[in-house]
């Protein structure tokens, strides 16, 4: 089997169509196909999910980056979402025949590239990374593209690749290579932040919540907060069990569930146990679903 991987940049920008839809048909070519596309106005950001060839996968990346610095000015950038770049993360995920080896060498290479055409510095992160606390995003992201501006001088913050100093408008990008992970929203029916990031704190692993559960509170509105999560280990906790743990905790503050999203794809066995779950039956196979 030839190699197969995932990529799914994150972009700063996730309310102007013409832009979101420009760096997509940038992301187009050989050996990639585009997947999905989702886009969050109170976050600012957006998601694509292609899949492809590694030289596919890393053509579309570099491509995509080139269209979202052309497009994008950090300087005048606003959104709920923690970001320190116009592409502000590029993982690749190795699926079919594909090792995490080989991702990290994509995620050299895309580096290299970004460097030498655009003169736009990167950090490498989990598997990628090059020192231990680089492994977790959120280490690579503290202070965001404001903070990073003279944070990036000292040693301690200086990229993998390229000079100290950020690129002008387009920050700086954290290109890693990881596993398959689900992107995963609730939103609460109330307007205090305060609420969702007492939730998003007891949820998350490093606080001392759940195994494989990376959790922020964001305000969406005036009357909707959100418990924001990326479930970085799918088989470690079922989507169903995320959501009523939430709920349970949430209506005892006096708050209800308003909503959950799904950022990006998820497998489709993760989301057939959370039916079944809700279904009230023992299983259901994701072989039987169809579309």
């Amino acid at each position: 089997m030839s190699s197969v991987f995932e990529c799914v940049p994150n972009v700063s920008e996730g309310r102007r169509a013409d832009v979101i839809a420009a760096i997509a048909d940038a992301a187009a070519g050989p050996g990639v196909v585009l997947l999905d596309t989702q886009s969050d106005a109170a976050h600012n950001r957006s998601v694509y999910t292609f899949v492809g060839s590694g030289d596919g996968v890393l053509d579309a990346a570099v491509r995509l980056a080139g269209a979202a610095i052309q497009h994008i000015d950090l300087r005048t950038h606003q959104g709920e979402h923690p970001r320190m770049g116009a592409v502000d993360v590029i993982p690749f995920v190795p699926v079919g025949g594909a090792t995490m080896d080989d991702a990290v060498a994509l995620a050299r290479a895309c580096a290299t590239q970004l460097w030498e055409r655009y003169r736009l510095p990167s950090y490498f992160y989990e598997f990628a990374a090059t020192r231990p606390e680089r492994r977790d995003l959120a280490n690579v992201r503290r202070g965001q593209f404001e903070g990073l501006l003279e944070a990036v001088k000292d040693p301690a913050r200086h990229p993998d690749t390229g000079e100290p100093a950020l690129h002008a408008s387009g920050g700086i990008v954290a290109i890693g290579a990881r596993n398959f992970l689900i992107a995963f929203n609730v939103n609460l029916a109330t307007g205090d932040l305060s609420i969702a990031e007492r939730l998003a704190l007891g949820m998350r692993r490093r606080s001392g919540g759940l195994l494989g559960i990376k959790a922020l509170g964001f305000a969406l509105s005036e009357n909707v907060v959100q418990v924001s999560m990326n479930v970085v280990d799918v088989n470690a906790i079922p989507l169903y069990r995320v959501t009523e743990l939430i709920r349970r905790e949430a209506a005892a503050l006096g708050v209800t569930v308003c909503g959950c999203e799904l950022v990006g794809l998820a497998p489709l066995s993760a989301i057939a146990e959370s039916a079944a779950y809700y279904l009230h039956m023992d299983s259901i196979d994701p072989r039987t679903v169809t579309w």
